[in-house]
């Protein structure tokens, strides 16, 4: 596969540099864009297009350091998730690695070393906020995990909706082998996934585990065998992508905010939860083109209108 920030790209014979835009094949996609502020770029934002228009790819790079999070990484995401939140052509999100072997690593900790006492908390509740606004993205979330995911990296694929690895990607919330507790939604979304026992186990040992025994205890929705170009658990995340890009984009919005607000509170105030969301689509164009496409015996097109 042909690298991103600083390789000049093959591209269906032509050949370009990161930062314009880009027509062609690439990695068994159609089409795409692709979009990038610098030629060393450690956070790319690609747009899918062809059949795949509406998918958007978040790909980190910066291999030397496993994709751990500076400062300048962290204001990156912020930036892409910016551009992200508010484009109402995209559909899906996945967001994956471009280094090989790894997810990421969480913390910058040669950045943390050398920090002063006073900057960690904030730096720690600005990180948790990150998570929250991957969480908090209208549209669904795909973490792709073809490696390494420890730490705040673990932290950032719980904040998406759901999670895709390789049986070989070990993952896991390693932070009390330093003598700290996971600051990014750890604990707290650990427990909500997998149940307080299992997440107590995973937290307290600061164990990696490896994908088959994730999809076991349902941290990952699916755990695939890795390819020799290293990208099984991205390429599964595309195909679950596909499966959502044709149905109607204001519904599953509604449906991701209805059971995100919904679990975390007592049934009636859920069923009320959805039944706010379920009206948000009644006066919509998708709802009458999805009962006009019925009886015309076609598939619907929805625009999100």
């Amino acid at each position: 596969m042909a690298s991103f920030g600083g390789q000049i790209c093959k591209l269906a014979g032509l050949y370009t540099r990161s930062g314009l835009t880009v027509r062609g094949s690439f990695a068994n996609v159609s089409q795409f864009r692709m979009f990038s502020s610098e030629s060393d770029d450690i956070l790319q934002l690609r747009y899918l297009e062809g059949d795949d228009k509406g998918i958007a790819v978040i790909g980190m790079n910066r291999p030397k350091a496993m994709n751990s999070f500076s400062r300048q990484m962290a204001q990156k995401i912020e930036d892409v998730l910016e551009a992200v939140k508010y484009d109402k052509d995209v559909r899906v999100v996945i967001l994956r690695s471009l280094a090989p072997g790894v997810f990421s690593a969480g913390a910058d900790l040669k950045e943390r070393a050398v920090m002063q006492e006073k900057e960690v908390a904030p730096f720690v509740a600005k990180g948790r906020r990150m998570m929250t606004d991957f969480q908090e993205l209208p549209m669904p979330v795909i973490a792709a995990l073809d490696g390494v995911a420890a730490g705040g990296g673990m932290e950032l694929a719980l904040a998406c909706d759901f999670r895709v690895s390789a049986d070989d990607a070990r993952m896991g919330l390693t932070e009390c082998r330093l003598g700290i507790i996971p600051g990014g939604g750890g604990t707290q979304r650990l427990a909500r996934t997998v149940g307080p026992g299992k997440a107590k186990e995973l937290i307290f040992t600061g164990r990696l585990i490896l994908g088959q025994e994730a999809a076991r205890i349902g941290l990952v929705n699916y755990s695939v065998p890795q390819n020799e170009t290293k990208d099984a658990a991205y390429q599964r995340s595309l195909g679950l992508a596909r499966e959502i890009l044709p149905n109607g984009p204001i519904g599953v919005k509604m449906a991701k905010l209805a059971i995100n607000k919904g679990s975390e509170v007592d049934l009636n105030s859920g069923l009320a939860f959805e039944g706010a969301c379920y009206a948000q689509t009644i006066p919509t164009k998708d709802r009458m083109e999805a009962l006009i496409a019925f009886r015309e015996k076609r598939k619907p097109v929805f625009k999100g209108e």
